[in-house]
């Protein structure tokens, strides 16, 4: 009895652990116009039936915005109250990141212009067909800019 007691204090302390362990950036996507995933990379556990909800979801977001609404969305069906989804749209793609708040809005448009910038000079004039052909080195070039969900480099 004392035993089943402890239990759930030790399964809240874990998760009070996991909750302050946070990892600033949870994934980062590039999607095409149609809702496609042209590249995905998760920074946390999630089941498939997860990761495929929150790429809807981000897409769905992201498709129905105005060219000239600003980039950043607060969404708390996502991952929760504390992230929010920061992306950008360069011809047929949307660059989604989606990261914890205490992440700077800026510093991830950033990020994002530096990894297209980054895969222009290793593609000459990227389009989604390389990303599509070349997936292993686009995921390359992306785990050298984030690693675990922590940003390495800021510029190219």
């Amino acid at each position: 009895r004392g035993e089943r007691e402890e239990r759930p204090e030790r399964e809240k302390e874990r998760d009070r652990e996991r909750s302050e362990v946070r990892r600033m950036i949870r994934c980062f996507l590039i999607i095409n116009n149609f809702g496609k995933p042209r590249l995905i990379k998760f920074y946390e556990r999630l089941t498939n039936e997860q990761r495929q909800k929150a790429i809807d979801h981000a897409y769905r977001l992201v498709s129905k915005r105005f060219d000239d609404l600003c980039n950043f969305v607060e969404d708390d069906k996502l991952f929760g109250e504390d992230t929010h989804l920061i992306y950008r749209h360069f011809a047929t793609l949307y660059f989604i990141v989606i990261c914890d708040k205490a992440e700077s809005e800026l510093g991830i448009l950033d990020l994002i212009q530096v990894y297209v910038e980054t895969l222009d000079k290793s593609f000459e004039n990227v389009c989604e067909l390389d990303i599509i052909f070349n997936q292993q080195k686009a995921g390359l070039i992306l785990d050298q800019m984030i690693t675990g969900g922590l940003v390495l480099i800021w510029s190219s």
